[in-house]
């Protein structure tokens, strides 16, 4: 009886005074809280090419102390499939007993191939890891992700939003030897969309400018080089390259400083690729007119300091066309003293010059430029800046600046996303951008691209000349700073900028070279070749027409 009393109270403290407590507890120990893995978006080209996406791989180790098998011959049968010496592995073997890592990411159908075998001792793990199919040649574009599945460069760090589905926290039933119990599971758990992220980049532009590029670098053993090339309509970037770059696959072997695509994330000063831009600053402010001529004495003295042409030449009259043509910088240091210096100063401020360029690039930087009274009290900084020093911008920047000459007067966004799209290829979500800000008028622009022409018919430019075609150009070739100030002896900056067709401007490319060597190293000889290929591709998979006969 006692026993029985004994045992209806313990029931009563269970049942009444703590059933709640414990019916509470028992449900805990019976749930379990996930995070199901959602792979994040892919990310593919204007052509739907994939440039990201999100593939199943396994880690194989092995456990020697488990083999069946001989070690020679486990290693003959792994050999081929790893891609490893059969010798190397029967070392690896011998080396200790278990836990040793063969390979880190073996492809679903090898290691499908590798069950089939049935060796003992073999050990894989699946994981879901970050697929780069053009390995390099987009890695400065799209970027990588890390060990955590987050994005660290290109636009799988700027993209992150976009690129990473929402995951939400479920709570899960479990039986009692820790199984999961899929008749609790809430509807639609793994169902996600099948959006992707579009780029505006063209991988096949994005190879053979990618191959123009390496090849000039090799010839002139450069330090390092870029090629953009921009849609002036809208600012949508068809290929960006710069080298040298990194695979995206294999991050953890690269240069941490090559995550960061110095086209948008370092500066440097233009040069003559600005020329054109201070011609159109002049023309709307009526200091000059398209016709006016002025005299070049192959130097011109500036305060206490003494301007020259790179280029030696004699007394000469030359025409504003005449100027770009021949890269005069005498010429240009005439037509920006017709302009009062705090105007000019405003004017570079209009353009964006010291400002960071709106981009949905990451790590975009802004450039110098000199305090408003320094630069209207020095006379030698208008002067230094007519032709293209003095200051600094992004190369990116530069495309930018180039575009408001070839669409009419607009200051686009630069960009490479286009949107969200679905598997069917309808948009979902597309990023808005500023409203262009017309910064010259449409009169002015027609005019500065028409001198350009001439840059590539018979001026400094005339290795990216293409028959039967109108290109208008620029080549600069510019003095590289220094790190502690003055300029780097014997270093310089060489560019191209090609705007097709001139006629009708659309497509704005430039090549940028850094630290060529050798002899003849200028803007003309390094890079126009470069943008003369890609303009070559471009007409080729644009389908551009010529506008006259091609003998």
């Amino acid at each position: 009886m006692a026993a029985v009393l004994g045992l209806v109270i313990n029931l009563y403290k269970l049942q009444i005074l703590q059933g709640e407590k414990l019916t509470e507890k028992a449900r805990t120990q019976q749930m379990v809280t996930l995070q199901p893995f959602i792979p994040r978006r892919m990310v593919v080209d204007r052509n739907h090419n994939i440039l990201a996406c999100d593939r199943l791989v396994y880690t194989l180790y092995a456990h020697p102390k488990l083999f069946k098998q001989p070690y020679e011959e486990i290693a003959q049968k792994l050999a081929s499939i790893l891609n490893k010496n059969s010798n190397e592995l029967v070392r690896i073997f011998q080396s200790q007993k278990t836990g040793i890592l063969l390979t880190s990411a073996l492809p679903e159908s090898t290691a499908t191939h590798l069950r089939t075998l049935h060796l003992n001792g073999l050990e894989l793990i699946q994981k879901n890891l970050r697929f780069y199919p053009e390995n390099d040649l987009v890695a400065d574009v799209v970027g990588y992700v890390d060990t955590d599945r987050k994005g660290q460069a290109g636009v799988e760090y700027s993209q992150e939003k976009l690129l990473k589905r929402s995951v939400q926290t479920i709570r899960l039933s479990q039986a009692g030897n820790g199984a999961l119990l899929p008749d609790y599971a809430p509807v639609g758990l793994l169902n996600f969309d099948d959006l992707q992220l579009q780029l505006t980049i063209d991988s096949r532009l994005q190879r053979s400018t990618s191959l123009a590029l390496k090849q000039q670098m090799e010839k002139f053993r450069a330090k390092r080089g870029a090629v953009i090339v921009m849609d002036a309509l809208d600012g949508s970037l068809l290929s960006l390259v710069s080298q040298p770059t990194y695979n995206s696959n294999e991050y953890s072997k690269a240069d941490i400083s090559l995550f960061k695509n110095w086209t948008v994330a370092d500066t440097y000063e233009p040069g003559s690729t600005f020329k054109p831009l201070n011609v159109a600053i002049a023309l709307e402010n009526h200091v000059i007119k398209s016709d006016d001529i002025f005299k070049d004495t192959g130097s011109i003295k500036v305060a206490d300091h003494t301007i020259k042409n790179a280029e030696e030449n004699n007394y000469r009259r030359i025409s504003i066309t005449q100027i770009l043509e021949y890269s005069s910088n005498v010429g240009m240091v005439e037509i920006m003293q017709r302009l009062r210096p705090s105007v000019y100063y405003k004017w570079l401020q209009r353009l964006g010059i010291g400002q960071t360029v709106d981009t949905d690039l990451p790590f975009a930087v802004s450039g110098q430029l000199k305090s408003k009274e320094n630069f209207v009290a020095s006379p030698i900084e208008p002067a230094t800046t007519s032709f293209g020093q003095g200051f600094s911008l992004t190369p990116l920047q530069l495309v930018q600046l180039h575009g408001a000459l070839a669409n009419g007067g607009k200051l686009i966004t630069p960009h490479v996303v286009r949107g969200l799209i679905d598997s069917k290829g309808q948009i979902h979500y597309s990023p808005t951008f500023p409203i262009p800000r017309q910064i010259f008028s449409r009169a002015t622009t027609q005019q500065v691209i028409k001198m350009m022409e001439t840059v590539v018919e018979k001026g400094t430019g005339k290795a990216s000349h293409i028959p039967g075609y109108h290109i208008a150009g620029k080549t600069g070739t510019a003095q590289k700073a220094g790190s502690t100030g003055g300029y780097k002896k014997g270093a310089y900056i060489t560019s191209f900028l090609g705007i097709l067709p001139a006629e009708s401007p659309r497509y704005v490319i430039l090549a940028v070279i850094d630290e060529p060597k050798g002899e003849n190293v200028y803007g003309g000889t390094v890079a126009a070749p470069i943008v003369k290929s890609v303009i070559e591709s471009l007409i080729s998979l644009e389908e551009i027409p010529p506008v006259q006969a091609i003998n």
